[in-house]
């Protein structure tokens, strides 16, 4: 009963928030019936009414011999039967990926209208999410499987959207823009241009289930590249569904495959298939080992603990508490951008910023998904970690640090009241307690730590030491306070000035880490071309011959 009952008052939020809401009425059961590329209607998936996730590999949807049982994060119950594919049927996906030759589907001397098929494919794909019975779709199968609130759900919606939207009509074709610098002589001429790879995999994570692959795998293909991808098991229902819609799209089935597998047999994969490059985001532990795996041709986008600095300009605090509540607890935590630690000026520390931040944190309830289940960490890791953190001379919880009650969440995932745990900067620099300190949670927990006047040198030389640099936030108006940090600091996707944020990437800009030359981006034409093609340079020298050329001296 709670199931249904918990889901009926998230039902009445969302209808506060947006105009669609999670239960809909009969009229509108039927219209999600006849969105053309859908199986599947999100208010009926359950326990009694599992939905199925198949394979597409060669241009077919395969179904399997074996099924991967996901169970509802809320409940526990079985709710997706996923069609897994074991080692010993990678064979299709091998024989597929080995079919694209290395220079890709197209490129920009070969089969070059498909650059314009991808600009319409984009401009359909973008239209049909733009309709409110398709992006209330997809927004509510997200939050099936990743539970988030229905406004932060249709945001990943509306951002991919505007992506496809970006890269509609010529867009593509401008993605493989040459140039040509003059030779030495009549007839030669230096042409550089963007180059795919061919064969290539994507492997992308569970909490973004439709932004991320879908703005990576489009990328790949603008390019002229052919991609498997995979999604976490937990969610690719997300994904399965968009390919569907992107076919009904225009996309030519054979142009990518999709594989539903463990992560042993996704590495096997790609040892045997050997695609030229992957793209991979999630934990730096895996990253690492496909790196070595994979003898360096990856792109990889994996965990940050992000940092975020408030400068010795207090101002707007209400208006800083809640871009900080935002930063660490939307999502419950579960973004790879989420504000890991907090480094407080003095002034701030003295502020009314940290009572605000608690009373903020507060709001959060399961009942809408502002705050909801951890899909990666228990309650009991957690919990542990926060004892960890404790145990350093100094440290204190700020507010939360106890475990979510009255639900339903299976003990396989994790259910924390929003939580920052104090912990003195000189503690913190110190070799024994740095490592624990600075190691990410994938929640809703975040450190918190104060620095005076004359200690900024120790936050920027905790920002040093750290070795996951995605994104930052320098909350300050002041322009040399500005100039130092960032100065001093590396992260790939830094927000700086009062409205600084660490989360919240929209399609305009370029989003990714930095210092390591490995790193993906993702959004932009400058993180497609750096990402999914090569440079080529292909110098033409056609002659002709200087009259009464003779040979040479040898040299």
């Amino acid at each position: 009963m709670y199931r249904f009952s918990l889901w009926s008052s998230i039902a009445t939020a969302a209808k506060r928030a947006a105009s669609a809401s999670l239960f809909v009425s009969s009229s509108h059961r039927r219209c999600l019936h006849s969105i053309p590329f859908a199986t599947i209607v999100v208010e009926e998936i359950s326990a009694s009414h599992a939905a199925e996730v198949h394979n597409l590999v060669q241009g077919s949807w395969k179904s399997s011999t074996e099924w991967n049982t996901i169970v509802d994060p809320l409940n526990g119950e079985p709710f997706i039967k996923v069609a897994e594919v074991s080692e010993a049927h990678i064979k299709p996906f091998v024989e597929s990926l080995s079919k694209c030759p290395k220079y890709g589907l197209h490129n920009p001397l070969r089969a070059q209208e498909r650059y314009l098929l991808y600009g319409d494919i984009s401009a359909k794909a973008a239209q049909m999410l733009s309709q409110t019975e398709v992006s209330d779709f997809f927004a509510r199968l997200i939050q099936r499987v990743s539970p988030k609130s229905y406004k932060q759900a249709l945001a990943e919606v509306q951002v991919t959207q505007k992506f496809l939207e970006n890269f509609s009509g010529d867009q593509v074709r401008f993605l493989a823009r040459s140039f040509a610098v003059p030779g030495n002589h009549l007839g030669q001429q230096s042409n550089g241009f963007r180059w795919p790879y061919g064969a290539v995999a994507i492997i992308t994570p569970f909490n973004f289930p439709l932004e991320i692959p879908v703005l990576q795998l489009m990328g790949a293909l603008y390019m002229g590249n052919k991609p498997v991808l995979k999604v976490d098991s937990k969610v690719c229902i997300v994904m399965e569904q968009m390919i569907r819609l992107l076919h009904e799209c225009g996309l030519p089935k054979d142009d990518m495959d999709f594989i539903n597998t463990d992560g042993l047999t996704m590495n096997k994969l790609l040892l045997e298939a050997k695609p030229q490059m992957t793209l991979f985001t999630g934990s730096s532990r895996v990253a690492e080992k496909l790196a070595g795996d994979l003898r360096g041709r990856v792109k990889l986008e994996d965990a940050g603990f992000d940092w975020k600095i408030l400068g010795p300009d207090v101002q707007e605090v209400d208006y800083v508490a809640w871009v900080c509540d935002q930063d660490a607890y939307a999502c419950s935590g579960q973004k790879c951008s989420s504000q890991s630690i907090l480094f407080m000026h003095e002034n701030w520390a003295s502020s009314s910023l940290v009572p605000k931040m608690k009373e903020l944190a507060s709001r959060r309830k399961l009942e809408d998904l502002t705050i909801g289940p951890v899909l990666t960490v228990t309650t009991a890791q957690m919990m542990k970690h926060i004892e960890k953190l404790l145990e350093i001379p100094g440290s204190k919880v700020l507010f939360g640090g106890q475990p979510l009650e009255n639900h339903s969440i299976p003990d396989i995932y994790g259910a924390m009241k929003p939580t920052a745990v104090f912990i003195p900067i000189e503690e913190m620099l110190k070799d024994e307690n740095f490592h624990l300190v600075t190691t990410e949670i994938f929640g809703p927990l975040q450190v918190v730590s104060e620095y005076k006047q004359d200690q900024l040198v120790l936050v920027l030389n905790a920002c040093e030491r750290m070795n996951a640099h995605l994104t930052a936030a320098v909350v300050s108006n002041e322009p040399l306070f500005l100039q130092e940090v960032l100065g001093r600091s590396v992260n790939g996707t830094t927000y700086a000035g009062i409205r600084a944020r660490t989360t919240g990437a929209p399609q305009n800009h370029w989003f990714g880490p930095a210092g390591d030359p490995r790193g993906a981006g993702i959004g932009t034409p400058e993180a497609i071309k750096f990402v999914w093609s090569c440079h080529r340079e292909i110098i033409y020298d056609i002659g002709p011959v200087p009259h009464l050329w003779e040979v040479p001296p040898s040299t």
